[in-house]
């Protein structure tokens, strides 16, 4: 759904679950936001992640913002996984 883009900075726009069923640091995984956008990501108990508006979305300057999300465990070599979020922009003072 789209985002208004009078929504407050801290607004959850994604929520997501991450697990490696490895033992130990093998199954720690940290996730990341890779691209530019009005967006940051906030790690919560249990292995979730809320991805959040980080200031002020204007739809004037971009409808739309794409960031990729990747998650990493600990192990070594390192695995990854990585998917495109895309965040529409509505407008709220077109008439």
């Amino acid at each position: 759904s789209p985002v208004p883009e009078d929504a407050p900075t801290g607004t959850a726009v994604a929520l997501l679950k991450v697990r490696d069923r490895d033992s130990g640091e093998n199954g720690q995984v940290s996730c990341e936001l890779l691209g530019e956008a009005p967006l940051s990501i906030v790690a919560s108990p249990g292995g979730s992640y809320k991805v959040v508006t980080a200031s002020a979305l204007d739809r004037e300057q971009a409808s739309e913002h794409r960031v990729t999300v990747v998650a990493r465990d600990r192990g070594r070599p390192a695995l990854r996984s990585s998917t495109e979020l895309v965040l529409e922009v509505s407008d709220v003072n077109d008439n």
